[in-house]
């Protein structure tokens, strides 16, 4: 009787584990390397599409996990780590290739490795932090801005807009608004 149960909660816990919303987020992750590849080889057309294929995912895995109660610790964790992979991937190489100031990508950085920190010392007291809105709101800018400097802001360029960068600028204060607002909520796990 006991395996019994035992075995009904590994199945539930690899069905929770593995869902759709679950592996649209690991297919996200395994993109990037791709992605990288793609734009190192300046297809910049082509990377901008791989690019938001893969921002595409964070789209629907969240509909998707919401619509169907299938939110999990796992993707509660994953969708915003597979997110800075595939972001901090992308504006490192745009940095390489001259596109976007290298201290930008520090900023964002920073704020990156701060909110994940505080992210896994929640995690060590059983607290998961979910994205909140304002990290949505950086998200959905950044996976504006990058595409549209990777089309070296077409067709905004025809008419002179910098369209790019407005939203890579956006984004930036986001990344900033963003990061206190995590650390100012939870600013009770760093005394734990």
């Amino acid at each position: 009787m006991a395996k019994g149960i035992r075995d009904t909660l590994c199945n539930k816990q690899k069905e929770e584990s593995m869902n759709l919303p679950n592996k649209l987020t690991i297919t996200r992750m395994l993109i990037v390397p791709v992605f990288i590849v793609i734009l190192m080889l300046e297809y910049y057309v082509i990377s901008a599409v791989v690019f938001i294929l893969a921002s595409l995912t964070d789209m629907f895995d969240g509909m998707i996990a919401r619509k169907y109660n299938l939110v999990t610790n796992f993707g509660k964790i994953m969708d915003p780590l597979a997110d800075k992979i595939l972001v901090v991937a992308a504006l490192v190489c745009l940095v390489q290739l001259g596109d976007v100031p290298a201290w930008m990508v520090i900023v964002i950085l920073a704020r990156e490795f701060t909110v994940t920190g505080l992210r896994t010392a929640a995690a060590a007291q059983g607290i998961v932090i979910a994205a909140g809105t304002t990290g949505k709101i950086k998200t959905i800018l950044q996976m504006i801005a990058i595409p549209a400097l990777l089309l070296q802001n077409w067709p905004f360029s025809y008419i002179g807009f910098p369209f790019a960068q407005i939203m890579l600028w956006a984004s930036l204060i986001m990344t900033v608004v963003s990061g206190v607002e995590y650390v100012v909520k939870n600013k009770n796990t760093f005394n734990e």
